[in-house]
């Protein structure tokens, strides 16, 4: 059978058995925004088959495949719920012009918000300064929660659900986006996911035994496959750290459950492997 039959195949199949039981689980949801059900159902259909085939390529040989894509298409569906009436109509816009981040009518413009502007209020202070700029996007670096001191420019993250407090809350970060978007001005965020710092609940897990969560880094008992790896794997920091894995400390060891000369994927900070690369 033509391989890409069978998978088109299976994306329909997948959905009509999904679908059923997604629509099961969010009963509430529904009978509140019918409308809302519709315009997300049709969505769904539109795309699922590009999200199954995405989702097969990674984890095809996973045991708990379908358990995950259920769980995923549970939390759009919520968040779509939840989404403003102005995100929903700022979403069909853009869907119906697929390329508007091509335009040359846009322009951008990048900044860490304590050296630009010392926090989030400094930021929406200057919206006027970036209308006049011209600018259509707004590109904030690493602004959550992350170790202080070693951090990697804040990319080695503590927690994708708190920002960093010398700079705002969660609260101030959506109230920034929509005076943003009010000004025609995109807010652009980094989610680096599969990068975490030890402090991250993943790593936390993973060093107290969590099969789940250890799944998630990768640990060598020895050099052999770190050495391997990197034979071909780009050095991110080659000033700051030398290879792409880093010897975890010797009180360290009996933390994620391995004797010495384990070393964790990262330069310093672990890396997760939820991306499945």
């Amino acid at each position: 059978m033509n391989p890409s039959t069978s998978l088109s195949l299976e994306t329909s199949r997948s959905l009509r058995c999904l679908l059923p039981r997604l629509e099961a689980s969010l009963t509430a949801e529904i009978a509140a925004d019918p409308a809302g059900w519709q315009a997300f159902t049709r969505r769904l259909n539109q795309h699922f088959p590009a999200l199954f085939q995405l989702y097969f390529e990674l984890y095809q040989t996973r045991y708990d495949f379908f358990f995950h894509l259920e769980d995923l298409l549970a939390s759009l569906a919520r968040a779509w719920f939840t989404r403003p009436a102005d995100l929903r109509a700022l979403d069909g816009a853009r869907e119906h012009d697929p390329a508007w981040f091509q335009s040359n009518q846009m322009l951008g413009g990048v900044l860490y918000v304590d050296l630009f502007a010392g926090d989030l209020e400094g930021v929406r202070a200057k919206i006027p300064y970036f209308r006049e700029l011209g600018l259509t996007y707004l590109h904030l670096m690493p602004f959550f929660k992350a170790p202080a001191g070693e951090n990697d420019g804040g990319y080695a993250v503590s927690s994708y659900r708190e920002v960093d407090a010398r700079l705002g809350t969660l609260e101030q970060l959506a109230s920034l986006a929509r005076d943003l978007r009010d000004a025609g001005i995109s807010l652009v965020v980094d989610l680096v996911f599969n990068h975490t710092s030890a402090e991250h609940l993943w790593a936390k897990n993973a060093q107290a035994g969590d099969d789940d969560a250890r799944e998630m880094y990768y640990i060598y008992p020895n050099r052999i496959m770190p050495d391997a790896y990197e034979r071909t794997l780009r050095e991110i920091f080659p000033d700051e750290h030398s290879g792409s894995f880093s010897p975890l400390p010797a009180h360290k060891f009996a933390e994620w459950g391995a004797g010495p000369g384990m070393a964790a994927a990262g330069s310093g900070p672990p890396s997760t492997n939820i991306n499945g690369t």
